[in-house]
């Protein structure tokens, strides 16, 4: 089986550097239009089933990358809800308390103040996929940077955490299991 996780193209939010997950922002035209030149090159596999986390951007992406195939929507691969710092910059949040408070120590199982930590996103995410996996047929997911890189991360364990992983917007990685067990993985497009 082949699980490909493409990170939705760039929003507002990407731009401005912002820590966003849970607000439900819309691509940059822009990004829409690259993202259709590079479906056109075939850049990105083909599988038997599409999901993307339901979100706008990922419901954008998936439209600009395969059009109007029919996929589902699963809602456990939403990005992280980053709580009190969502729509906020490093900029902004630098100096309180609260934000050097998450970011000391383990980055993974710090809880962002009123939103979720990165090992509890990655616990969400594996339990949406298990019965992706388990039928074992090639699938395509759209989905986001902070999903990817921890899922990532649990598959295939790095010095640097999820973000060694977290692909750029547009991109991602294609997977290969065997059975249950990820064995292998390439990068996408």
């Amino acid at each position: 089986m082949k699980l490909t996780l493409i990170r939705h193209g760039i929003t507002e939010g990407n731009m401005r550097r912002l820590f966003y997950g849970s607000t439900d922002l819309p691509l940059l035209p822009c990004s829409v239009m690259q993202l259709q030149r590079m479906a056109e090159l075939g850049h990105y596999p083909e599988a038997e089933h599409y999901y993307t986390s339901g979100m706008l951007r990922t419901e954008q992406t998936f439209k600009a990358l395969y059009g109007d195939l029919p996929h589902g929507v699963l809602s456990g691969l939403r990005e992280i809800d980053f709580g009190d710092f969502e729509m906020k910059s490093y900029e902004e949040l630098k100096d309180t308390e609260a934000f050097q408070a998450w970011i000391d120590g383990d980055n993974e199982a710090n809880i962002c103040p009123g939103g979720e930590s990165g090992d509890q996103v990655t616990a969400r995410a594996l339990h949406a996929l298990e019965p992706i996996i388990a039928r074992g047929e090639d699938t395509v997911i759209v989905t986001h940077g902070g999903v990817i890189g921890g899922l990532m991360q649990n598959w295939f364990i790095a010095e640097n955490g999820r973000y060694t992983f977290t692909p750029e917007p547009g991109t991602g990685y294609t997977v290969e299991f065997n059975g249950k067990m990820p064995v292998s993985m390439k990068k996408v497009p």
